[in-house]
């Protein structure tokens, strides 16, 4: 009989990307999963409807069977089968990220036996993960120099409480994901900011563009107006750094009783620790390639001081995969390195 992988989902920041990253984990290897506490370390614990549609959608991309699969469990035990490339559409309800279960299932995805085509609704803008540029821009490049073949594209923004965005992903299968060592940011050949918004006052977005434009001394076309529909208002601001290395895309999110100018120089002191530093990869970056560079059996890249999540994220891969992840500073003694190899 298969052993069992055990799980506390309370271990470290004890939120949902160990959930996440426990499913991945255990499609790629077939191993059932029996996962306790799930997001013990949040004001709401367990299983809300975006960690739910993550269960539910590892269970139909592998034909597995769910246990306690259902709103506010703290407990969850997934039997995978075998992997099924295919056309799946999985709708969250809520703005809970469409991003955030794409990461769930994608992975496995990349080398599975046939294409796929993902269609996922829900939140595609939204203060708890990364929005849809940083995936596009950031994430999937990176996956792409490992040898995966993705598009993308945003058919309806989804924002914070609404919801209701849409995004589809095709991924033509390769036979493994190769390793890759991201460790150079080299040359910026452009920064620009862009502030997002639908069913608001433009002078919003004007506001935010002004006050970070004025910050990081952006040129009037480095600064980028994008109004958007969606079926509720909502507010993005955003700043991306392409580099010969790496793209960084760093976001705030407008919310009521707080102003336009502490948003834009939230994502203005993003921006600057990033650029301050040497690094290619930015701390949500890090966070997200490392089980892709697990799954390959190894790579490397260079980032800030890793953050708690991406800490947790690591004890849960090398919990699961025969792997070891280390990380070291880099040789200008302030960026750190992230290693990861076969164990």
């Amino acid at each position: 009989m298969t052993k069992m992988i055990e799980i506390d989902g309370s271990n470290g920041e004890g939120g949902g990307q160990i959930l996440r990253t426990s499913l991945a984990a255990a499609m790629a290897t077939g191993q059932p999963l029996r996962i306790c506490n799930i997001r013990a370390g949040r004001a709401k614990p367990g299983l809300l409807r975006q960690h739910l549609t993550c269960a539910k959608a590892a269970a139909a991309i592998t034909g597995g069977d769910l246990e306690g699969a259902v709103l506010g469990a703290g407990e969850l035990v997934f039997h995978p089968g075998k992997i099924q490339p295919g056309a799946y559409e999985f709708t969250i309800g809520t703005a809970g990220s469409c991003h955030l279960v794409l990461q769930t299932i994608l992975p496995v995805l990349l080398t599975a036996t046939g294409a796929s085509k993902l269609v996922l609704e829900g939140g595609t803008h939204n203060p708890s993960s990364p929005p849809y540029e940083f995936i596009e821009r950031a994430y999937l490049p990176v996956l792409r120099s490992m040898g995966a073949r993705i598009t993308s594209r945003i058919e309806r923004y989804g924002f914070m409480p609404a919801g209701g965005g849409r995004i589809v992903v095709d991924i033509e299968p390769v036979n493994r994901l190769e390793q890759i060592d991201v460790i150079e940011r080299g040359a910026v050949s452009e920064i620009y900011a862009e502030g997002f918004f639908a069913n608001l006052p433009f002078d919003i977005v004007e506001r935010e563009l002004a006050t970070l434009g004025d910050r990081l001394k952006l040129d009037d076309d480095q600064r980028r107006v994008r109004e958007v529909k969606s079926q509720g208002p909502g507010n993005a601001l955003m700043l991306t750094v392409i580099a010969d290395g790496a793209t960084e895309v760093v976001a705030e999110f407008g919310r009521r009783g707080v102003s336009a100018a502490n948003i834009a120089n939230g994502v203005a002191s993003l921006a600057e620790r990033y650029l301050k530093s040497s690094a290619a990869v930015g701390p949500h970056l890090a966070d997200q390639l490392l089980l892709p560079m697990a799954l390959a059996g190894g790579g490397s890249f260079s980032t800030l001081r890793p953050t708690r999540h991406s800490l947790t994220n690591m004890e849960t891969i090398q919990a699961i995969l025969p792997v070891r992840i280390a990380q070291a500073r880099a040789p200008n003694g302030k960026d750190h390195v992230i290693s990861v190899e076969t164990a």
